[in-house]
């Protein structure tokens, strides 16, 4: 009986899909840090099926904003090594899998 119920309740945990971003490196400053964030989730959320336009959108905000030279990834499954200037970096996690990198490198 207690075994059936066990069985029930892990058939029913689906996986959990985080609705906030889970920072993995930053060296950004606190200001800097936000701003990335609330970019990514604005435009992870309003170009759900169109990474390139999620970039797009951080990369020329950013710009705007804290100078030129902003360099955005958005997407699932990939690696990368790159150089970037100390105190631009940003690495994220939003919604589960999907994958955010801002840096700025001029």
């Amino acid at each position: 009986m207690a075994e059936e119920s066990a069985a029930a309740g892990g058939a029913a945990a689906e996986k959990v899909i985080h609705t906030y971003p889970l920072i993995r490196h930053c060296d950004m400053s606190e200001e800097m840090r936000i701003e990335a964030m609330e970019l990514s989730v604005t435009a992870c959320e309003k170009f759900s099926q169109n990474n390139e336009l999620a970039a797009r959108m951080v990369k020329e905000t950013m710009d705007k904003k804290f100078g030129p030279a902003f360099h955005v990834v958005v997407g699932e499954s990939y690696g990368f090594e790159i150089t970037y200037e100390c105190t631009t970096i940003c690495y994220m996690y939003f919604g589960g899998n999907q994958a955010v990198c801002i840096w700025k490198c001029s």
